[in-house]
């Protein structure tokens, strides 16, 4: 089956921070349709899988083939006796973001790229070393984000069950639930437990939001973007072409807090700023490099300045790297989430479905920003306590003179318009 641009993605939402590739998603492939495999087979199939793709070839120094003889030696009566294998296989590489999927977790990741979900509302993940669940970030205007949940918690209990070990599959089986029922998350934040009581719902996201900002730099557009959804393209290129309109001198892009989603919506949002340049590179098992690239339809060349923090993740990560490597833009804020691993993701017989680390991706000058992320070029950290206040009990400050980050935004745009003016008359 081809893997079409379309159909790649950063983040499966709420389940854990990974760019993956998607094969097929939502769609069965013609072997589903014609027969249901047997356990051994589902094993062998994800076996298989691995084998032809993971992006270390020596499978993280794991014997991959005496891990198929081991597990293809045992008996299996029903495919629950094969998920639990499937899942013991995938361990032996330590690796979080090789996951399986059952029929209902893969249901739930096709939802969540749709740009909607049910449940609290935020984006998890494993630490690979520590293997605890880190809240990457609450998705804004959710339920998670309102009661006070924050970027980089750790989520230590769930429903009083203890976390620790435990993947990002199970953790989402127990946080979501029906709508209007509630989920006890116990917290650890800053060497401190916090227990929040949180009401599930269906969360529609709207990924775009936008307005003019009357500022001592003028006339600015402010567009706040919350996740790479399957419509964040179309509401971006309505939010500049709309301020376009309004003559505005420069750009504040917001990415704070945005765990990332489609890849090919990163892509198509880049190119919206970037008239050339690289986007993006993926190096997969063979060092192979796939490039992504402008194209020449910028809608805009006006001045920009992008917001981020720890919980910019992912493909938030892809498009503010290539706006700073490209200098389209000046990144101001906090040193974003870290995450540069590639994954696909394939449908298998049975309505299950496999993400397996494939690749990585680096920034259009060559950095790979796993684990470390995008350093801002003007830092303007903001403690647990301000980010709190300002996101939470105080929005009406956020994004205005009283907001740290934007603040600085607006004071490096001014500076650009001077020096602008005074090329301008110098020439």
């Amino acid at each position: 089956m081809v893997i079409t641009k379309s159909r790649l993605v950063l983040g499966a939402t709420a389940v854990t921070l990974s760019t993956i590739a998607v094969t097929g998603l939502g769609i069965h492939s013609r072997g589903q349709a014609l027969f249901k495999a047997s356990p051994k087979e589902l094993v062998d199939e994800v076996w298989q899988i691995v084998y032809r793709q993971y992006v270390d070839g020596t499978f993280n120094q794991v014997d991959w083939q005496a891990v198929r003889k081991e597990y293809l030696d045992k008996s299996y009566t029903n495919q629950e006796e094969a998920y639990k294998s499937i899942r013991e296989m995938l361990k032996k590489l330590e690796d979080p973001y090789t996951r399986f999927m059952d029929p209902e977790e893969f249901k739930n990741m096709q939802v969540d790229t749709s740009g909607e979900l049910t449940g609290v509302g935020i984006t998890i993940s494993q630490d690979e070393e520590t293997k605890q669940l880190v809240v990457i970030a609450p998705i804004e205007d959710t339920p998670a984000f309102k009661i006070g949940i924050l970027a980089k918690d750790i989520i230590v209990e769930i429903d009083g069950k203890n976390t620790k070990g435990m993947d990002t599959n199970e953790a989402v089986s127990l946080i979501r639930g029906e709508v209007g029922t509630k989920v006890k998350l116990t917290i650890l934040r800053d060497g401190e437990k916090k227990v929040f009581d949180v009401t599930r719902a269906r969360i529609e996201i709207h990924p775009v939001k936008f307005s003019e900002k009357q500022t001592p730099a003028g006339n600015l557009g402010y567009i706040r973007l919350n996740q790479f959804s399957a419509n964040a393209g179309k509401e971006m290129r309505d939010a500049i072409r709309k301020l376009e309109t309004k003559n505005v001198s420069g750009y504040v892009l917001d990415l704070r807090g945005n765990p990332g989603g489609l890849l090919f919506s990163s892509i198509e949002i880049a190119r919206m700023w970037l008239d050339k340049g690289i986007i993006v590179s993926t190096i997969n098992r063979q060092g192979e490099k796939e490039r992504e690239v402008a194209r020449g339809r910028a809608l805009t060349t006006k001045p920009l300045v992008v917001l981020v923090d720890k919980g910019s993740a992912s493909a938030s990560e892809i498009l503010s790297g290539a706006l700073q490597d490209n200098k389209r833009a000046t990144i101001v804020g906090s040193q974003t989430f870290g995450k540069g691993l590639v994954q696909s993701v394939r449908p298998l017989t049975g309505d299950a479905g496999l993400a397996v680390t494939i690749a990585k991706y680096h920034t259009p000058s060559g950095k790979d920003i796993n684990k470390h992320g995008i350093d801002p070029d003007v830092v303007v950290d903001l403690t647990d306590a301000q980010r709190e206040e300002l996101w939470l009990k105080e929005r009406d400050k956020l994004a205005t003179l009283a907001d740290p980050q934007f603040a600085k935004a607006v004071e490096i745009l001014g500076r650009q318009a001077t020096d602008n003016s005074v090329n301008t008359n110098n020439n």
